[in-house]
């Protein structure tokens, strides 16, 4: 007797699938932004300082709901939580456009706590329902991200002025991504439930006395302060050099999009290798390289710059992710791991956008955020070198 086709959703195709539709959406709500930022502040009247704070409140909503992702998954489900996530995202976006500043700051908070539940649980789930694929599962997520991350920063600015849609209607979009990304991972809800309890075999292990765990934290507050000051601030740096808000969001796009090559390759190498010191200090020195060549006034020097920062990014967020299963032996430690780093991390990171908004209200210079840059670049290496080193927690 023939046995009875399994229904495609139970493919593992499918589930790959689904991953990859969670990814495409954890980017875009923030990386749209930066282009619009010029628009956003003057129509509701916000300061640069309250404007930085925009691309750094999903970073303080990351930091704090990430002590708690791990929680959640484990009460309901990694699944179940990551979908319930989704939605939350979709509800942020919607509400931010809906009137000023305070919807504006409300919608953001909520895309921000729907983002960290995904980027939190994502890591473990993986590791436990795919674990041969780690470094490809990983490359190809992390890739996705990225890719949306580049798409949104090089349109958003062209359907808010060549569309006419402004930049409610070009933030808004993204509902539509959203919305196809429940419907595919709905099923998984089902098909992955809540694990039972069963006997743990593994000695409970508290990361946050870990000093591995530590330098895996102060690596990826590093790279996310890195990734997400330039996404604020490098489009309004660019226009004011003489670049329109287009040609900035597109150069940002560029960027973003050079460095999907490192978002699929950096995990693949990493998890060739005993450890993962010498990937870490190539790319700070690559960071050290391109944030050097924006004193340049000439464009074409600012081109191949930021081309190898583009580079960079996409490489050293992948490898930042990659770290965090390298680093454990077991799913829950992952996820402990995952939540912790995440946490830390975005702290870190949040400082970035905000610090050098209030510092160019004061100052009025440019080149402060390139100072800031090549500072973090040192700090990166310096980290990667002590997280990337053979050890697991």
């Amino acid at each position: 007797m023939t046995p009875k086709p399994q229904p495609f959703y139970k493919k593992p195709w499918f589930l790959i699938l689904g991953i990859l539709l969670v990814s495409f959406n954890l980017r875009p709500s923030i990386t749209a932004v930066g282009p619009l930022i010029p628009m956003i502040r003057e129509d509701l009247g916000l300061s640069n300082g309250w404007a930085g704070f925009l691309t750094t409140l999903p970073l303080l909503t990351f930091a704090t709901f990430s002590l708690f992702s791990a929680a959640i998954g484990k009460q309901l489900g990694n699944s179940k939580a990551i979908l319930y996530a989704l939605v939350l995202i979709l509800i942020g976006t919607v509400i931010r456009v809906q009137g000023g500043p305070e919807w504006l700051f409300i919608g953001t908070g909520l895309t921000g706590i729907g983002i960290v539940i995904c980027n939190v649980l994502l890591i473990p789930l993986i590791k436990h329902l795919l674990p041969t694929q780690i470094g490809l599962i990983t490359a190809s997520y992390t890739t996705g991200m990225s890719l949306f991350a580049a798409v949104a920063s090089g349109i958003s600015a062209p359907m808010a002025i060549d569309l006419g849609w402004g930049w409610r209607g070009s933030l808004l979009t993204w509902a539509g991504l959203l919305v196809l990304g429940i419907l595919i991972w709905w099923p998984q809800v089902k098909l992955h439930p809540k694990n039972k309890k069963t006997a743990d075999t593994h000695a409970k292990v508290n990361v946050w006395k870990s000093s591995l765990a530590w330098n895996v934290c102060l690596f990826m507050g590093v790279q996310s302060l890195l990734y997400f000051t330039i996404i604020a601030w490098l489009p309004d740096m660019l226009v004011s050099r003489g670049f329109s808000a287009v040609e900035a969001g597109l150069i940002l796009s560029i960027m973003q999009m050079i460095g999907l090559i490192g978002s699929f390759l950096a995990p693949m190498i990493a998890v060739r290798f005993k450890d993962q010191v010498g990937i870490a200090v190539v790319i700070g020195f690559m960071y050290l390289i391109s944030f050097s060549s924006l004193f340049s006034q000439t464009h074409w020097v600012n081109y191949a710059g930021l081309a190898l920062a583009g580079l960079g990014l996409g490489s050293s967020v992948s490898l930042a992710y990659t770290l965090i299963g390298l680093r454990t032996h077991h799913q829950k430690t992952t996820a402990s791991l995952s939540g912790m780093v995440q946490s830390t991390g975005y702290y870190l990171a949040a400082l970035g956008p905000l610090l050098f908004g209030i510092t160019f209200d004061i100052f009025h210079d440019w080149d402060f955020l390139i100072y800031l840059m090549l500072s973090c670049s040192v700090l990166f290496i310096y980290f990667g070198a002590k997280s990337g080193v053979a050890k697991v927690i």
